[in-house]
């Protein structure tokens, strides 16, 4: 990276060395006389490095070094020091200098100093940088909900982002964006400074889990060769995330409860009890309170878990965000692909809202990657969407959510399609919706039985 540094070193022949050495590295380097010429220059200008020396006459490197700091709060400060001084070094470091550097007549110690401390300020950068995306990622106003579902669980989040300590249970199908909401009510808390810990309860085997969750000491078992921390000790002060919680044994469940009741635990092989802070969410796509039913998942740590839940609906009840979420995944693609794709043009939109999304929100994001892939104009069309979409759009009768609505969307194409084809879309829409219990769907469409089964077999006839 090139830096700008300021150098600061009452000796012309030394300050003019290191300021050469430097600028031919393609760096931008000032040099100064004094700390006082130092501290002016700070109120004009930013400096990425401050090459201080300690011995000054005047203002010493080290008041000058207390008050760089409050000027240049972002910038490293390497203390320059003969041999005598080292002591001296030290104590600046002990003050907020990064590191030191022993002049010499060669000055052949200050490139790995630099390069040094150069990384570190690429690497704080990329951390802060990755801090505030991820913040603004999972920022509640950047959300997109638009439908009345959605619009009622954003309010409620708001409200238990805020409480650092209620235990969150998110339920809901595949690829709804469980992790994600979790990830929101961390980063929207006060535990936002704190760790995300997420696990996937049936990605680590069964009797790993254990080891994994609450660490283990040296000897526990065979080829635990040193300490290891479990998650639990990494989730301290934050979120520790439990996916698929319905999926982890009976045992496991017990440890887990123990944990809850006494905010404590012992690693494998451990005596001490081990207090632990932190914010319990878990998710699962099952329904918890069957599970219970049959035995399958204990009703004690259930309560323990149901202390606040979020139903999250399906992508198919709410339609109204369908837009809005691929809108933000081509802004997204078109980013990471370097391509100038700015909408999604009519047709494609119409093709989007029709279909079932069986994989929800997942499933929207690869149709919009894949269709990403095979756009070439600013525009995405239907053309480039997938072919179980093209399929879904050549139904007549097409059933939809529309607030706490299910519409069924009636096509037809004047010339190509009767009146019966439309009443049969209809009648066959309905029946899916109800599950195939066709008393259910004669209720819904206002016949009875009888009627319904006397017009399923003209349909079948025709």
């Amino acid at each position: 990276m090139r830096a700008t540094i300021f150098v600061t070193d009452d000796e012309p022949a030394i300050r003019s060395a290191i300021v050469k050495r430097l600028s031919r590295r393609n760096h931008r380097v000032l040099g100064f006389e004094s700390g006082e010429d130092l501290l002016k220059a700070l109120e004009q200008d930013q400096p990425d490095l401050v090459l201080l020396d300690l011995k000054m006459p005047g203002m010493s490197g080290l008041d000058t070094l207390k008050r760089v700091r409050p000027l240049a709060p972002h910038a490293l400060t390497i203390m320059l020091t003969a041999y005598g001084t080292v002591q001296d070094a030290v104590e600046a470091m002990k003050q907020g200098a990064y590191d030191f550097l022993i002049k010499t007549v060669d000055l052949e110690g200050i490139d790995p100093v630099v390069d040094r401390a150069l990384e570190f300020l690429a690497l704080r950068w990329s951390v802060e940088f990755e801090r505030e995306d991820q913040g603004s990622q999972y920022a509640l106003s950047n959300l997109e909900a638009h439908s009345p579902a959605m619009r009622q669980l954003l309010a409620q989040v708001r409200d238990v982002a805020e409480n650092p300590k209620a235990t969150v249970l998110l339920q809901g199908e595949t690829g709804t964006g469980k992790e994600f909401l979790a990830r929101v009510l961390h980063h929207n808390g006060p535990r936002a400074a704190g760790p995300f810990v997420g696990v996937n309860c049936t990605a680590i085997p069964k009797d790993l889990f254990e080891s994994e969750l609450f660490g283990y000491e040296r000897g526990a078992f065979t080829g635990a060769n040193q300490r290891k921390h479990g998650l639990m000790e990494k989730a301290e002060g934050g979120t520790l995330f439990l996916d698929e919680i319905g999926d982890l044994d009976l045992a496991m469940q017990g440890k887990l409860l123990r944990v809850l009741q006494e905010r404590s635990f012992r690693r494998l092989g451990g005596t001490d009890d081990i207090s632990v802070d932190f914010r319990l969410m878990t998710a699962t796509n099952k329904d918890l309170k069957k599970e219970v039913a049959r035995g399958a998942f204990r009703e004690d740590l259930y309560f323990r878990l149901n202390v606040v839940t979020f139903e999250l609906p399906p992508l198919r009840k709410r339609v109204e965000d369908i837009i809005p979420l691929a809108l933000r995944a081509v802004v997204r693609f078109a980013k990471d692909f370097g391509k100038d794709v700015q909408d999604i043009e009519p047709d494609a939109r119409a093709l989007l809202e029709r279909y079932a999304y069986p994989g929800n929100i997942r499933e929207l994001h690869n149709i919009i990657e894949r269709a990403m892939i095979l756009c070439h104009g600013k525009t995405l069309t239907a053309g480039c969407l997938p072919r179980e979409l093209h399929e879904t759009s050549s139904h007549v009768a097409v059933a939809v959510t529309q607030g706490d609505q299910q519409v069924v969307r009636v096509e037809m194409v004047l010339g190509k399609q009767s009146l019966a084809d439309v009443e049969s879309a209809i009648i066959e829409e309905v029946i899916r919706l109800a599950g195939h219990n066709k008393s259910l769907a004669a209720k819904y469409l206002g016949l009875t039985r009888f009627s319904l089964d006397r017009r399923l077999k003209k349909i079948d006839q025709e």
